[in-house]
């Protein structure tokens, strides 16, 4: 790992931990030339299959697409960053769980629907109305109506 500071080639590592969710590796490192001192994180890189679009245009997934998605439905919501990520990271998971190579973005927008309902309630009828294309009040209302039914 090139040091940040000076570019040197060489640092050692001085402490590692495993964080979200032992999913990362975070490391603190020292440079051995100017001994400064910074972090990196380790990730696994997991191919993640190719989304299959309505249109039937076939894209790469989109981590931040999918991220956008969820913080717009919660725009305003008192929901914290880590729930969110939480939630990524669990979709995530979901996807790369089926072992395909592909995936319809209908799975995808189901998934974020189940995830949007137990975050925050009012955030997954905002991404219902978008993503089932409400025309008018009474969807709302039937929406909310089966939210409720789900609760009891």
């Amino acid at each position: 790992m090139h040091c940040p500071f000076c570019g040197a080639a060489d640092s050692k590592v001085i402490d590692s931990r495993l964080v979200a969710d032992g999913s990362q590796v975070r490391r603190r490192r020292e440079c051995i030339v100017c001994k400064e001192r910074f972090t990196t994180f380790e990730t696994a890189e997991l191919v993640m299959p190719r989304v299959i679009k309505k249109d039937g245009a076939r894209v790469p997934f989109d981590e931040d697409k999918l991220r956008s998605g969820i913080q717009r439905a919660l725009e305003k919501r008192p929901v914290s960053i880590e729930a969110v990520e939480e939630s990524v990271s669990h979709i995530k998971a979901r996807i790369r769980s089926i072992g395909e190579r592909e995936i319809k973005s209908a799975v995808i927008g189901e998934y974020v629907m189940e995830a949007l309902k137990e975050l925050d309630e009012v955030a997954y009828v905002r991404f219902a109305s978008v993503y089932r294309r409400f025309t008018d009040v009474k969807e709302f209302g039937d929406e909310i109506a089966r939210l409720r039914e789900e609760k009891n």
